[in-house]
């Protein structure tokens, strides 16, 4: 999907594709990741997740220089071909999603990995709805918004996912009492706090 979606950016000159291509990426590396860390210990997966959150925060900012790019040298991007790969993108990532989502509150390896996917549903929604509103209004804004916010939606979820894993690291591991397992407190995004 990365290479499918990231050539398809490159010739529609889409931000938004090209954002959600490099997530794409990112995606593959941080399920490898979170596979190799799965039965580790609870320092590993708390490293497993700053990785992650950390690569999250490259791909917002490397997004930001994208659009600040195509802001200062203006192209009108392809809302046919952005409609068409947005929405194979966004089959994909609907298939990870729905595989994550039992195991999203598992740990925080899961629960960072399901954040991720969750994150790109939105952002294969935006890149759905900047293709059609740049095509009613022969327009590139669209595109270069929705990247935009694409990109901040990296950056909040990156903020919190590196936050919770320095604290999990910085934390020394508890052992109960009886059974000698570590207490495991899962990562929670903002939504699930405001439920």
């Amino acid at each position: 999907m990365f290479v499918l979606e990231g050539g398809a950016g490159l010739l529609a000159h889409s931000t938004s594709l090209l954002a959600d291509a490099l997530d794409m990426l990112g995606d593959a590396l941080v399920y490898g990741f979170s596979l190799f860390v799965l039965a580790r210990s609870i320092r590993w997966q708390a490293g497993a997740a700053l990785v992650k959150g950390s690569f999250m925060l490259l791909l917002g900012l490397g997004v930001l220089a994208e659009a600040m790019y195509k802001i200062l040298h203006p192209v009108m991007p392809s809302a046919e071909i952005m409609g068409v790969v947005g929405g194979i993108a966004l089959v994909a990532n609907l298939i990870c999603f729905l595989l994550l989502f039992r195991h999203r509150a598992d740990n925080l390896n899961m629960s960072s990995t399901w954040l991720c996917s969750r994150n790109d549903l939105i952002a294969n929604v935006g890149v759905l709805t900047a293709a059609g509103v740049s095509y009613i209004l022969t327009s590139r804004w669209p595109d270069i918004v929705v990247g935009v916010v694409i990109a901040g939606l990296f950056l909040s979820s990156a903020f919190n996912v590196i936050r919770q894993s320095v604290g999990a690291l910085l934390t020394p591991v508890i052992a109960r009492p009886q059974t000698g397992k570590p207490i495991h407190i899962p990562i929670q995004d903002e939504q699930s706090k405001k439920r």
